[in-house]
């Protein structure tokens, strides 16, 4: 309370100015300060799980740091933000994270995600929780919006799936059955429908689908149908 009676106080000779703008920038200052000196060495250096864990770890301090000094600086909220049209004060507080730490190490943290997921696509068990808690820093980042998470995400996702299973349908056809091959489109089906998509946002599980039976069926639509036939018939060439 002493702290939202000390912001109340300065502020209340100008409600939309002259201390309020200082205790704006101060409030910025905070968070441009704590991130730049501790959360982002903290994770420089660190790659894969270690990274993400790492990640998990300062986002959930951030948020909790982010709430307690937007209630001290609620005044700001009320009067200042509204009427200078800045962003509100917890908004600020996710875009000094966002900037600071995506801006630096987005590649970094999307890659090792990237990865956990391609390990269990080949049988590793992986921590599906922290997977799924460090997507959502993307949608939050977002408040309501899709676009962190769809711009600094998903594209990439998309892309390492269909290199992922192209590379995977290559070496299939070469050395499977056709039914082999399709036993195995199966699960890998199956998987991303009941495994990946729990972890994923919604609006990504159909499209992820869609690029799995296009890699695994579509690309290869008439070697398939060339491998059913000669699989069915194997000895008519020699019989005649």
């Amino acid at each position: 309370m002493r702290f939202y009676t000390t912001v109340f106080n300065m502020c209340i000779p100008n409600p939309t100015g002259g201390n309020c703008f200082v205790l704006y920038e101060k409030y910025n200052k905070i968070f441009e300060e704590y991130i730049t000196t501790k959360v982002l060495p903290s994770l420089q250096g660190k790659k894969d799980e270690a990274l993400l864990q790492e990640l998990e770890k300062r986002w959930s301090n951030h948020n909790a740091m982010n709430r307690w000094l937007s209630r001290f600086f609620h005044y700001l909220h009320r009067y200042f933000v509204p009427v200078r049209q800045v962003p509100p004060l917890k908004e600020a507080g996710l875009l000094s994270f966002y900037n600071l730490i995506f801006g630096e190490m987005n590649n970094q943290v999307r890659d090792a995600v990237l990865s956990m997921i391609d390990r269990e696509r080949e049988g590793e068990d992986i921590d599906q929780a922290l997977v799924k808690n460090v997507l959502a820093i993307y949608v939050d980042f977002g408040q309501g919006s899709m676009k962190y998470y769809e711009k600094d995400f998903e594209e990439a996702m998309f892309k390492d799936t269909a290199s992922f299973y192209s590379t995977k349908a290559s070496n299939w056809l070469k050395n499977e059955s056709y039914k082999d091959y399709m036993l195995k489109v199966e699960c890998c089906l199956k998987h991303e429908r009941d495994t990946v998509s729990g972890y994923l946002q919604n609006r990504s599980q159909e499209r992820l689908l869609e690029i799995v039976e296009n890699e695994l069926l579509s690309v290869y639509a008439s070697e398939l149908k060339e491998k059913k036939q000669t699989d069915a018939f194997p000895l008519t060439e020699k019989s005649i």
